[in-house]
């Protein structure tokens, strides 16, 4: 029994659930037979959920069960079911939804949180306004991309160009197939508005020299959590490397160990 719950610790196991009729594909890391808090973690536009890997196992080893997926169409090698140009950050709010209903069923889950980088935070600020403390315990957002808004009222989204008075059905194909719906979605929105009123702590880090996303998103966002720790990394980009991912790091565990 020990050896087993070392290995389920340890070592990653798959899951899947289902969003209407599309499988959500992802991994689950520190399983053992005690009571835990979930972290659900969120990668970016793009990415995949091998790009939070590395904060799932940190978030693992401290004594918390972390649950990684890809989101449907959402990234370059994502596993989960759905196209590319069926994507939108509603979507992927939707993904996110499928996957806290079923990790909050799973037995001797006592709490979820969520973790989300870049567009990923903002798809988890959004879920956790929408779900409220009682259901999100605390969320953790790394440069979340709330200027997608922004990007798509001006026409251009990463190297995706368009008139925003003219949305075409395919806004591009490189580096992936990106339809109309992904700016059509968010064009009219506040991203302020669909992420103030989440009440639960929430740790907002962001890097100085991103080039993405500008910073002052999160240094605007950050009134509107009233229980927000915000930290400004030194020269971190868009997407922490090196010394600037271990610093985040050392806030990701604080924040777990305190709050």
């Amino acid at each position: 029994m020990l050896f087993s719950k070392l290995f389920r610790k340890s070592e990653a196991q798959a899951f899947s659930c289902q969003r209407g009729k599309l499988t959500v594909r992802g991994c689950v890391y520190g399983e053992t037979d005690e009571p835990q808090e979930a972290v659900i973690l969120c990668h970016g536009f793009l990415a995949n959920q091998s790009t939070v890997t590395a904060y799932a196992k940190v978030i693992a080893g401290l004594g918390f069960r972390a649950f990684t997926f890809d989101f449907c169409g959402g990234g370059l090698g994502v596993k989960s079911d759905g196209k590319s140009e069926d994507m939108t950050v509603l979507t992927e709010v939707r993904d996110l939804r499928a996957v806290i209903q079923y990790v909050s069923s799973l037995p001797g889950i006592t709490a979820v949180s969520l973790l989300g980088c870049s567009q990923g935070g903002f798809v988890s600020a959004m879920t956790a306004k929408q779900l409220g403390a009682e259901k999100i315990r605390r969320l953790m957002l790394f440069y979340p991309a709330l200027c997608i808004p922004d990007d798509a009222r001006k026409g251009q989204m990463i190297s995706y160009r368009f008139d925003p008075e003219k949305i075409p059905d395919l806004l591009g194909r490189v580096p992936m197939r990106l339809g109309g719906d992904y700016a059509r979605a968010v064009i009219h929105m506040d991203p302020f508005d669909e992420i103030r009123g989440y009440a639960g702590p929430t740790l907002l880090l962001h890097g100085t020299a991103d080039d993405l996303v500008n910073i002052s998103y999160s240094r605007r966002a950050k009134d509107c959590f009233p229980q927000c720790e915000y930290h400004e990394i030194m020269g971190g980009g868009h997407g922490f490397t090196g010394k600037y991912d271990a610093e985040a790091c050392e806030y990701l565990k604080r924040f777990l160990k305190e709050i």
